[in-house]
């Protein structure tokens, strides 16, 4: 079965899928974040496309684990793309994994207009690979 992960942001969905057997994410690409259906649709034609089976959503919580006002646009997020799939839906703490997708890109030396490109897919990327790994314990 294959995982996406996906990294909800006001402008851009991140979004990284696991390998066939789900053993490794991989960053996969960027949704604009339109809040439309167009967004709902592109999301969709990646699960049918790619035959995901679960869906990984990063959860951002505060510092302290509590959940604020980005947590409720989250599921928020989560139930309209209920109304486009039946598949599972889980969602991982994603504290920090933006830090840690910009501290990895620099270490690339990843810059400007194509770093702001792939951030997301990278921030996704950890969420499921986070997942994925709690899985395997």
């Amino acid at each position: 079965m294959r995982y996406m992960g996906i990294d909800y942001g006001d402008a851009r969905v991140g979004v990284a899928l696991s390998d066939p057997l789900g053993m490794m994410a991989q960053r996969f690409t960027t949704v604009q974040n339109t809040g439309g259906k167009k967004m709902f649709l592109q999301l969709l034609e990646i699960i049918k496309e790619k035959d995901v089976g679960h869906i990984v959503i990063g959860m951002p919580k505060n510092m302290d684990g509590t959940e604020g006002f980005r947590a409720e646009e989250t599921y928020a997020f989560a139930e309209r793309l209920k109304t486009y799939t039946d598949i599972e839906i889980s969602f991982w703490d994603e504290r920090l994994t933006t830090v840690a997708a910009h501290g990895y890109l620099s270490e690339l030396d990843v810059r400007g207009k194509k770093r702001k490109d792939v951030v997301d897919a990278v921030s996704a990327e950890l969420i499921l690979e986070g997942y994925m790994n709690s899985l395997s314990k």
